[in-house]
């Protein structure tokens, strides 16, 4: 299993919006357990992204699917940070 926490940082008025796309674009990845999106409590332009994988490759192909590949076009504008706060391994 594979994990990861990353943190994407939006312009600022931003952060709904790039949360609706990547919302949308998560909905049926394969190899996916957990994609948990959720807004920072403190800053309204942090987003966290806690991922679950059955593997890396998991993870890495998902980045070629179309609708995630469309998301990630539609969303760049809007972020000015991407930070993988940490790779983790999920305990089931």
């Amino acid at each position: 299993m594979f994990g990861m926490i990353g943190k994407f940082t939006t312009v600022p008025g931003k952060r709904d919006e790039v949360m609706s796309l990547i919302s949308g674009a998560s909905a049926s990845m394969p190899g996916n357990l957990v994609y948990l999106i959720a807004a920072d409590a403190q800053d309204p332009d942090v987003i966290w992204i806690s991922e679950s994988w059955e593997s890396e490759e998991s993870h890495a192909n998902s980045l070629q699917i179309h609708e995630v590949r469309e998301a990630i076009t539609a969303a760049m504008p809007m972020i000015s940070g991407v930070e993988t706060v940490a790779k983790t391994v999920p305990f089931r």
